[in-house]
């Protein structure tokens, strides 16, 4: 399994990059946002993700790993494939597509090719609550650090007490986070009651 290759981009075409790693040319497809700021003879390193079939063996990179686990999201809803997960990151930044998402517009997600309406509304019932966003009734959007928040043991607990992220984060918001992480969620536990 490839899981980052660092190299020299000798390569752009309109859908991929080609990175030069010790002589051999590894195809790359990337997102519109990436792909915008790579250029020809950057030296890079990118996350991969693999998706290997039948016919085909392709690498999807991203320059941050934060990005590939909106696309590895997005690939866990029912119907949504690597091509199409890259299409709807391309519809705007990794922020924007989360931001769609916490905020229900099914109609931002519908403008990637290919996603109809029932699709766009999977992607919203699925992951409106994992994509590290709060939506707030004045369409204003707090990003959460998932990759931090997910680690942090309190949150852990709580998500195994039934809470999503967010309602986690927003439980422990306040408590004292020197505390050991059982008094933190006795603490988030009394303040939700």
């Amino acid at each position: 399994m490839i899981a980052t290759l660092r190299g020299k981009i000798t390569e752009k075409f309109s859908d991929k990059i080609v990175i030069d790693v010790s002589g051999v040319g590894y195809g790359v497809l990337v997102a519109l946002e990436d792909y915008a700021k790579l250029n020809k003879g950057d030296e890079i390193k990118v996350y991969i993700y693999e998706h290997i079939r039948e016919a085909a063996h392709d690498l999807f990179g991203f320059t941050s790993m934060d990005t590939m686990r909106l696309f590895e999201q997005l690939l866990g809803v029912n119907g949504v494939g690597p091509k199409m997960a890259l299409g709807i990151m391309g519809i705007g930044s990794a922020d924007d597509v989360r931001q769609a998402i916490a905020a229900g517009d099914t109609k931002f997600i519908t403008t990637a090719q290919g996603v109809g309406k029932r699709v766009a509304e999977r992607i919203v019932i699925e992951l409106k609550n994992k994509v590290g966003l709060l939506s707030t009734a004045n369409e204003d959007s707090l990003f959460i650090g998932t990759a931090t928040a997910e680690q942090d043991e309190a949150v852990q607990a709580l998500m195994a007490l039934g809470y999503d992220v967010q309602d986690a984060v927003a439980a422990l918001k306040g408590v004292d986070s020197s505390l050991p992480t059982e008094d933190k969620v006795k603490q988030a536990l009394k303040g939700q009651k």
